[in-house]
């Protein structure tokens, strides 16, 4: 990967490249167009060829992109060749779907471990993943070596849990809870509003109707 660091909104773009230059590879396709690309992700050619100058020549003028050296090179990229194991907190509604989900159309990330306070959950094996109760949270997560979580607790508790979570090593937060949580700067946060991205959508259909388009991925 190039050195120098890549927008932000380039790298959200990154995984829809490659899991439909996945789909490309498997139907036996060689090589790609920006214009095919454009279409079948939605996002202007214009913005798919400026993410790709980021990472130098990955492409022939006339010829387009070769499908599977494109794979293999985001591949890398994206880690897609190593797994990271991840620790979900909190197996309520949400966390239920999430281990039943627990990242399928990947073979780069997995669900390992989770986590609940509900003594009925604890110590128990949810959808092939072991739950265990919150107090063997930092050592399991030392044992496990795991550095990414998903945090799906209730609202008067994120704040507490994700305190807990940087003192046991973790540097990645996924938060799927409406409040912002305050970490060290060490430490990366990704904020999952459902709520907020469905009145986002609504607010779009009403005011632009179609005109909205996959405006998140061609920003």
């Amino acid at each position: 990967m190039a050195e120098a660091k890549i927008p932000k909104a380039t790298a959200k773009r990154l995984p829809i490249y490659y899991r439909y230059l996945n789909i490309l590879f498997n139907a036996g396709t060689n090589r790609v167009s920006s214009t095919e690309l454009s279409e079948a992700v939605q996002v202007d050619s214009a913005t798919i060829r400026r993410d790709f100058s980021y990472f130098g020549a990955l492409g022939k003028r006339g010829y387009g992109y070769d499908v599977e050296d494109l794979l293999n090179f985001f591949k890398k990229t994206l880690n897609q060749d190593r797994l990271t194991n991840v620790a979900l907190v909190g197996v309520g509604n949400l966390g239920h779907a999430l281990l039943n989900y627990n990242f399928q159309q990947t073979n780069s990330v997995r669900i390992s471990a989770a986590f609940d306070i509900n003594e009925e959950i604890a110590n128990t094996i949810q959808s092939g993943v072991p739950v265990y109760p919150m107090a063997d949270m930092k050592e399991q997560l030392q044992i496990q070596q795991i550095d990414v979580a998903i945090l799906t607790v209730p609202i008067n508790h994120a704040q507490d849990v994700a305190d807990e979570l940087v003192a046991a090593g973790v540097k990645g937060i996924m938060n799927f809870t409406p409040i912002r949580l305050s970490v060290p700067a060490t430490v990366r946060i990704q904020n999952v509003d459902l709520a907020n991205e469905l009145q986002t959508l609504i607010y779009f259909l009403d005011h632009y109707g179609n005109e909205a388009g996959t405006s998140d991925t061609a920003k």
